[in-house]
Parts: C-alpha cells; structure tokens; sequence
C-alpha cells in the first residue's frame, strides 16, 4: 500500500485491491484484510491471555513457566501494536482498538475503542513484564519461532519507535543487540527465508507436513513458483532499485532492468525474468511448497538503533549501527556514508535526495527491509506520505491512484474495522467508532 512495492498486473487478485486501493467494501464480509487482520490478531490475543489466566499456577520448574508467561505476554504486546498501526493513525489521542486482558467466550461483553494512548500503555506494559520474565527465565530460544528476551527487546524497540520514545527504543535495540544472532554477508541472505541464517532471531519454521500451499505468501512472491497466484509479479520501486551503487550487493534481491522483449512470462519458471521483479523473498523449494517466515533479523536491530541514536542526535553512535549493515552490503559503503550530514531532518518527499544522515538511515530500511516490516507503517511514523507517479515510475498506470489521498495521515493508511465487530460488539456504534472514510 505504499511506494515502495509494485505490483505487475492485478493476476488472480491477491494484494492487488490492497495495492491499488479498491478494497474499501471488503469491511462487510469475513473475506477481505479487514476482517482477517482483526481476527488474526484478536486470536493471538485471546490465547495469549487464556495462559496468562494461568500465571503462577503453572506447576514443575519456574523457569519454563516464566519462558512460556513471558512469551504470552510478548505477544499480546505485539498483536495489540499490529492491531493499533493497521486500523488506527499514529495520534495517541485518536480512537484505539477494544482491550482485553482475560479470557474471552462466546457471549463476553465487547469492550470500546478506547484511546490509542491506552493501545499504547498496553503493550508497553506487556512487553515490560515480557522482559522481566524473559529476564528471569534462565531458558535459551528453544526454537527459532519462541520469543526470548531478546526478540522481547527488539519488539519493545519497534513499539517505542511508533510512539516516538528514542531513548527507550535506542535502549531496547542496544540490549536485542547482545543475542549471540549475528548480522551476515550478503552470500548469506540472497533469500531471506531460512531459519537456520545465523541473522534470525525469529522466525518461523515450514516443514514439508505443514506446507500451506497457496496460503504461503511465498507461492504469491517467489516469480518463477509456476503457481497460479505468482501471475501477479512483485516488483521494487524503479527508483528505490536506481538509488542503490554498482558496488552494493543487494540488487540482486531484484532482476536487472531488460528490454521488455526479454521478459520471461509470469506464473513460470523464468517468471523472475523481467524488469525489477523481487527475488529475495521466496519458497526454498518451490516443488514442496517450503520456505521459513522470518520475522526478526539481527540487522533490523542494528537498523533500529541507528534511527533511533540520530533522532537522539548521536550521529557517531548511529553512523557506527548503520554502517555495521551497510558494510556487510556494499564494498564502498564507508565511503558512501561519509558523504551524508549529520541531522535527523529527512526529505519529505520519498523520492528525493538523500542528503543528510537521517535520509540515509530510513534508505537503508527501506532496501533492507524491503516487504519484511511495512513500509506504510513508517510512512504513519515518521509523518510522510507518498507519490507512485514519480519520473521514471515503474508502478502500474491504475496504481498510482491519483484520486486516492497518499498525503501524510491519510485516512486511506486505515483499514476500516469489519462489519462483524459492530454487530458482535454492544460497546461499538459503527455510525460513531468506524473509520473514517479514504477520501
């Protein structure tokens, strides 16, 4: 939904109505993002607090019983953050999403809205008591997918980064930094899709028995899968792709620029033959449908800190995070840094020069992470909006939504709550608490 992925054709539909804007009716049914991201995360929530009903009688060794509150915990933190950035603008004083802190069945009492501030307050809270519980568990990651303490200090950065508390997000990133994960070359993210990278500090794992077929996002994103859903290629931005040196290794995460006559045909095995077209994101073996979903990267950490460190006017601390990814990336990186100046200002406009330290760090987060953490959700953070009819734009012509509002805080950034919470939910009016309108 921002400018940073494009997609090449609307295929069987997937993404495209998100792209392009025209999902805004989906509300009414339990078939759009609307309903499944609301009932995705209401579901984590609610698991996650009928173990926490439990806390303290948990019987057998207090660590474990620590490792597994402290994990319920952590997650209930990071579905209430999704929740609030999916369906909410980043303005503690605007309408927030229903809290629930204990067990829920069929019959409970909705809750209302509530404030952002109280979304807020929530999870810090939670992620705070993750911590302390991490903290005291005295149990290693047993597995990629379980949060350790320091996964908890990584999503503590990301929620402080939303509500602009850079002390405790420079603060968290600095002790998620200590996992023994470390950040990689290049040779060892081609594909970010493997559990077994020594970068992941979360993800989780698809074994042959749990492939999910064309439920996997990989069968949508990986090109040359042959599936039907991967008709609709997924491309970088032309300018993102143009900003980055002959000398850093990251563009091939994408397919060079060929002459259109030299396009392979989507949905085949040569379907990543063509213009742009993503290569980072995709199955490990397309035949069993398998590819891990990664979730955190030690360089996201690193990435984290150093925004965080410039917001605070460190810019020797934060040239130092920025430039621990960068030279894993570019063999002249240290000599590209030097030529950004110290200021956390950024380019309100997203396709424009890259001047100052600042520009530089959100660049490199938007080509590291590209399509791994949501573009829009830093566009909401960082106060910016965004334009697809940039010069040289590869975005489709029907995408780049000229009668669409992409300014900053747009409510089109929102989703609209389901249909389904209205009528479930005595405590909401949907002519008081729905979203307002993408106009």
């Amino acid at each position: 939904m921002a400018e940073d992925h494009v997609m090449d054709g609307s295929g069987s539909g997937w993404f495209w109505y998100d792209y392009v804007y025209d999902n805004w009716g989906d509300y009414s049914s339990k078939a759009g993002h609307q309903y499944q991201i609301w009932n995705f995360f209401y579901t984590l929530i609610a698991n996650a607090n009928y173990i926490l009903a439990n806390e303290g009688n948990l019987p057998g060794d207090e660590n474990v019983a620590n490792y597994v509150m402290g994990q319920a915990y952590a997650i209930r933190s990071f579905a209430y953050m999704w929740l609030v950035q999916v369906y909410q603008q980043n303005d503690p004083s605007k309408p927030g999403v229903p809290l629930y802190t204990e067990p829920t069945v069929a019959g409970t009492q909705g809750k209302p809205r509530g404030t952002v501030q109280d979304v807020y307050n929530q999870a810090n809270s939670d992620i705070n008591k993750a911590i302390e519980l991490l903290e005291n568990s005295n149990v290693a990651q047993r597995h990629k997918s379980h949060i350790d303490k320091y996964v908890a200090y990584g999503l503590k950065a990301r929620h402080a980064l939303v509500q602009k508390d850079y002390p405790t997000a420079l603060a968290a990133a600095q002790k998620a930094l200590e996992s023994p994960a470390t950040i990689v070359p290049f040779n060892n993210v081609r594909t970010v899709n493997n559990n077994g990278v020594a970068n992941v500090m979360w993800g989780l794992g698809i074994q042959t028995d749990q492939a999910i077929g064309s439920w996997d996002i990989y069968s949508h994103m990986d090109a040359d899968s042959k599936s039907t859903y991967s008709k609709a290629r997924h491309l970088v931005s032309s300018w993102l792709y143009a900003q980055l040196p002959d000398t850093d290794q990251r563009r091939a995460w994408w397919t060079a620029p060929l002459p259109q006559e030299e396009w392979g045909e989507a949905g085949t095995a040569n379907g990543s033959k063509r213009s742009w077209v993503q290569k980072k994101l995709v199955y490990i073996d397309a035949t069993a449908s398998t590819g891990d979903h990664i979730l955190m990267r030690k360089e996201e950490i690193a990435l984290m800190a150093a925004e965080a460190a410039c917001h605070l006017g460190q810019y020797d601390i934060a040239r130092n995070y920025v430039k621990s990814v960068g030279v894993q990336r570019d063999t002249n990186y240290e000599a590209r840094l030097a030529q950004f100046t110290d200021s956390k200002e950024y380019n309100q406009n997203t396709t424009g020069s890259l001047v100052t330290l600042m520009d530089e760090i959100l660049f490199q987060r938007r080509v590291e992470l590209w399509s791994e953490i949501p573009r829009l959700h830093d566009l909401q953070r960082l106060g910016l909006g965004f334009k697809r009819n940039f010069e040289g734009s590869n975005h489709t012509t029907s995408a780049q939504i000229p009668s669409v509002n992409t300014n900053p805080a747009s409510p089109a950034f929102i989703l609209w709550i389901p249909q389904t919470e209205f009528d479930g939910n005595e405590n909401m009016d949907a002519s008081k608490d729905q979203n307002p309108s993408q106009k």
